[in-house]
């Protein structure tokens, strides 16, 4: 779980006096799903480019499987869905995949594989060009897998798909992690990071702003009360959880910085000193949160959860 899969140094990409990337450094792991989060125009693509060497860096470095980005044998391990996806729009979708499986010397049967797994099979003798932008996506997911590569890069693999198509999507490639690819998952829906990806990396204009595991980019859970008199149920918690682990949330509410299972002791002391005890909840920060205090109000307006 420990071998890396990409690992880029300090990769940059300058368009005349545009800085696009500015300095990323990340790494993803084997057999994770890696969400790469940011905005619109934060430098995602871009930096995805340059890990699969369709542009070269201005300066730095990128990795993929232990080799230069870019290299063939390296390109023939990946499998990827940058930006819309291309296809002969008079071909059907089947045949679209099948010439871009000759191609890679695969059999027809592993067209209908990656097709049954997008939930195309149906639809797959129907022109392309009369697809809906959902169907070209599973369609663009499909052909990114075939062959079984070991390293998935999706960019925006939910792009026009319903809900249900998504919760498909996102159970897909918990699947694909689960028998060992990795999957490196390009995204601006925080809800869908949160839910799948093991690990994430958060750029922001360009800058890798910061690089862990969901849990720890959300923090630990907090308790909230709503209790009266709230200056008898504030000098009881500060107590318990120090002067910088209580905060007064809205006009009812204290959030304290203890764990779910000390509930029962905090209401326990509360009630002891008379203090009405009306309602505790368990408050978790959401990737959301989390990435609203690391990026500009700007930057933020355009991700949605």
């Amino acid at each position: 779980m420990n071998e890396l899969v990409v690992e880029t140094d300090g990769l940059t990409k300058r368009y005349g006096d545009r800085l696009a990337v500015d300095r990323v450094s990340m790494t993803v792991k084997r057999g994770e799903v890696y969400g790469f989060l940011g905005p619109n125009g934060a430098g995602k693509t871009t930096t995805l480019r340059m890990m699969l060497g369709l542009i070269r860096p201005t300066a730095g470095s990128a990795s993929v499987l232990g080799r230069p980005a870019g290299r063939p044998e390296v390109t023939a391990r990946i499998g990827a869905l940058i930006e819309g996806p291309g296809f002969y729009p008079y071909l059907n979708g089947r045949d679209n995949l099948r010439t871009m499986a000759r191609y890679q010397g695969l059999p027809d049967a592993e067209v209908d594989r990656v097709l049954e797994m997008v939930d195309l099979s149906s639809r797959s003798r129907d022109a392309f060009k009369g697809y809906s932008l959902g169907m070209k996506q599973r369609l663009g997911v499909a052909a990114a897998m075939l062959g079984s590569p070991d390293l998935l890069v999706l960019d925006e693999p939910t792009n026009g798909l319903d809900p249900a198509g998504m919760a498909d999507m996102r159970a897909l490639v918990v699947s694909l992690a689960a028998a060992g690819q990795t999957v490196l998952l390009s995204s601006h829906l925080l809800a869908e990071v949160q839910e799948i990806c093991d690990r994430v990396g958060v750029i922001d204009q360009g800058r890798l702003l910061r690089e862990s595991t969901v849990a720890e980019l959300r923090g630990g859970a907090t308790l909230r009360i709503r209790a009266t008199p709230e200056d008898t149920a504030l000098a009881v918690v500060m107590r318990m959880a120090g002067d910088e682990g209580v905060r007064r949330v809205g006009n009812e509410w204290l959030e304290v910085d203890l764990p779910a299972s000390a509930a029962p002791d905090v209401v326990r002391h509360l009630v002891s000193r008379s203090v009405d005890v009306h309602e505790v909840t368990v408050a978790e920060r959401s990737l959301e949160d989390a990435f609203f205090e690391m990026t500009s109000t700007g930057a933020g307006e355009e991700l949605v959860s």
